[in-house]
């Protein structure tokens, strides 16, 4: 793993399996009773939020505690930042508290670039959206979460797989790293939209466009309904609210048309009746609440990679009340800190 997670651009494929297969390994923590490792115990994680967030801002802060980091929550609301603080004094405030990682949301596309090449700060930056650039740990969770349904599991990527992304491409984030990072898995993305939320020069993205969503409905494995983003819309990009449902939205009728095996996804948070229906929101189909449980997982992995060093991720004990092995990522016995996992209980 590179120092930071700016871009889903910037991982190979065997960077990606090893975050997912990380991710495996942190998921089982939370069947323990305690949930609870000692990996990133002394660290500081500081969340660093300029833009409203519920599901990214509680995992990451979830994630960050269960590895037993201390974690410092920032709003800019209520902050310096309203009295007109610059991003660089709000860093270098940061690193003189001595933060290990922040993860930063943005309203401005490039802001953790930014953070990450300034030498502003000397810890790890995690890119939680920056405007409509990108969102890496969202294309990662969906990634896990489609593994998990399509794929034997660990170790595997996502050769051979269609994938049909919906929606409004052209303001969402989620869109273009999930296109960056499925590719890289060896899956073949499909962008569904009307051609005015379909962004200028998407011919050179790695992946296909088409205007019909039900041309490719029968072919795909997956497909992630996007929200419409009207907080980032400044003009009129199709005519009616109802238009859009009836063209681009996902009902019970048009689920019915995908292969019994195919998934229904969405990043949240949904506008039920325009992009997707209740029935197809509530249907065993739909992974969005799934979504949401693996993106602890996903976090914790990407903070255990950053910040964990050499340590194994998930360890036990050798007494008998915990019989399975645990192993690390690569599959090494996880033996130097079997005892302190043991204290941390």
């Amino acid at each position: 793993m590179k120092r930071h997670l700016i871009s889903a651009a910037d991982l190979t494929r065997d960077d990606a399996v090893l975050i997912l297969d990380t991710a495996e390994e942190m998921a089982r923590v939370a069947d323990r009773p305690i949930k609870k490792l000692p990996t990133l115990r002394g660290r500081t994680v500081v969340n660093l939020f300029f833009e409203d967030s519920t599901r990214t801002r509680i995992s990451f802060e979830a994630a960050a505690k269960r590895l037993s980091a201390d974690v410092i929550n920032f709003s800019a609301k209520g902050s310096s930042v309203s009295k007109g603080e610059s991003l660089k004094d709000t860093a270098l405030t940061l690193e003189a508290m001595g933060a290990d990682a922040v993860v930063i949301r943005h309203g401005d596309s490039g802001a953790p670039h930014r953070l990450a090449t300034s030498g502003w700060i000397g810890g790890s930056v995690v890119n939680a959206g920056d405007g409509t650039h990108e969102h890496p740990t969202q294309a990662l969770l969906d990634a896990f979460t489609m593994r998990r349904h399509l794929t034997d599991g660990t170790g595997q990527d996502l050769s051979g797989r269609h994938i049909t992304i919906v929606g409004d491409i052209l303001h969402s984030r989620v869109a273009r790293s999930n296109v960056h990072l499925l590719t890289t898995l060896g899956a073949e993305v499909t962008l569904v939209a009307p051609p005015t939320l379909v962004p200028v020069g998407v011919e050179r993205w790695p992946c296909e466009v088409s205007y019909d969503l039900d041309a490719v409905l029968t072919k795909s494995d997956a497909v992630m309904m996007l929200r419409v983003q009207r907080e980032r819309m400044n003009a009129a990009f199709f005519p009616t609210e109802r238009e859009y449902a009836r063209r681009y939205g996902l009902d019970g009728d048009r689920m019915g048309r995908m292969p019994d095996h195919a998934i229904v996804m969405h990043p949240g948070p949904m506008n039920r009746g325009m992009e997707i229906t209740a029935e197809v929101a509530d249907s065993p189909r739909c992974t969005a609440v799934e979504q949401v449980a693996n993106g602890v997982s996903i976090r914790m992995a990407v903070l255990y990679l950053l910040l964990g060093g050499n340590e194994p991720a998930v360890t036990t004990s050798a007494a008998p009340a915990h019989p399975s092995p645990a192993t690390t990522p690569d599959g090494g016995a996880a033996r130097r800190a079997s005892h302190r996992t043991e204290e941390s209980k």
